[in-house]
């Protein structure tokens, strides 16, 4: 099987012949280790295609990691342009502040396609801040959860706008030949609980969600569904929905066994393997028993793709990354 079609048989339930793996690093961990991590695992194939410009580095290096997942974050995208003072202040504001759109939907269609035409990994476009995240990036993350609860009508009127620019620029995102999947990311979760009410959640934040996956899954991809923290509360409303894949999957927030058991004939999970205890803080042994024991029970049946439960960072030791890196690839 191909990489990609071991991450397909994963999200449709199935167990491939080797069970897939997606690597990440923060931009500090990469910082500090991708040249280290390039030397001990860069394959010359893929290092000749970054000195052409058919590749970028981290693809490069991920893919020479072993990853079965190709990450595309030079998508054609939008962000807040110029926000003024008063917009992260007490007082809800009266006006929808001015945006500014960036990148090429040209220059990411070269890129996706030649990921396809040199790699054989599937190809995921990473769209990390959608409505929830946009909204609080502009009103900051209190004043916003205070607009939810006191001005829900602005808080609609900012979040339908955003979803609404979201979607404009997925319809021609998802149109890209070549392409898996998309990542939407909205960490909706603490490290104990949702940041709003379930009630609120599925008022005002499931209904543009359910937009954009309906237009994602309507083309043909993958819905992958990032959000940090305990939001347990609302996966069978991601399930309903139609998400495909679960991102980060912290075992310090929720029950990963569990979670696999009620949902993991709908989900697929990605991560598990704890950022906050045991990559950090453990053995490089303690990393491969975790890696071993998560994906046994996370992979029975598919359902699983092997990584960390977040950007793996700065404070975990080289020779963990290595432990986590190469049990995976051996199981």
């Amino acid at each position: 099987m191909t990489k990609r079609e071991r991450v397909r048989a994963a999200i449709a339930h199935q167990s491939p012949d080797k069970i897939p793996t997606f690597f990440h690093l923060a931009p500090d961990g990469l910082d500090k280790y991708g040249e280290s991590l390039m030397e001990r695992y860069g394959r010359a194939d893929m290092k000749r295609l970054l000195g052409e410009g058919k590749i970028d580095y981290r693809n490069a290096l991920y893919f020479s990691m072993g990853n079965h997942v190709c990450f595309l974050e030079n998508f054609p995208w939008w962000d807040w342009k110029d926000l003024p003072p008063e917009y992260k202040m007490e007082d809800t504001p009266g006006f929808i502040p001015e945006i500014r759109e960036y990148r090429s939907l040209e220059v990411f269609a070269e890129c996706v396609r030649n990921l396809r035409e040199y790699t054989d990994a599937y190809v995921l476009a990473e769209v990390w801040t959608s409505e929830f995240e946009k909204a609080y990036f502009s009103r900051g993350l209190e004043y916003f959860l205070a607009d939810m609860a006191a001005e829900p009508e602005f808080a609609m009127e900012l979040l339908d706008f955003i979803t609404e620019k979201n979607l404009s620029l997925l319809k021609e995102i998802v149109k890209t030949p070549g392409l898996d999947g998309v990542l939407l990311g909205n960490d909706w979760g603490s490290q104990r609980d949702l940041l709003m009410s379930p009630t609120a959640w599925r008022t005002m934040l499931k209904p543009g969600a359910k937009r954009e996956y309906d237009l994602i899954r309507g083309a043909g991809l993958d819905v992958w569904v990032h959000s940090c923290g305990d939001i347990r509360k609302v996966l069978p409303d991601l399930c309903e929905m139609g998400a495909n894949v679960l991102n980060p999957v912290q075992p310090e927030c929720m029950n990963i066994y569990e979670l696999k058991r009620e949902f993991g004939d709908t989900l697929t999970f990605w991560g598990g393997i704890s950022t906050q205890r045991t990559l950090p803080y453990g053995t490089p042994e303690e990393v491969r028993c975790e890696t071993r024991e998560v994906t046994a029970k996370m992979a029975e049946n598919g359902g699983y793709i092997v990584a960390a439960a977040q950007g793996i960072q700065s404070d975990v030791p080289f020779e963990n990354i290595c432990a986590l890196v190469d049990t995976a690839n051996e199981l």
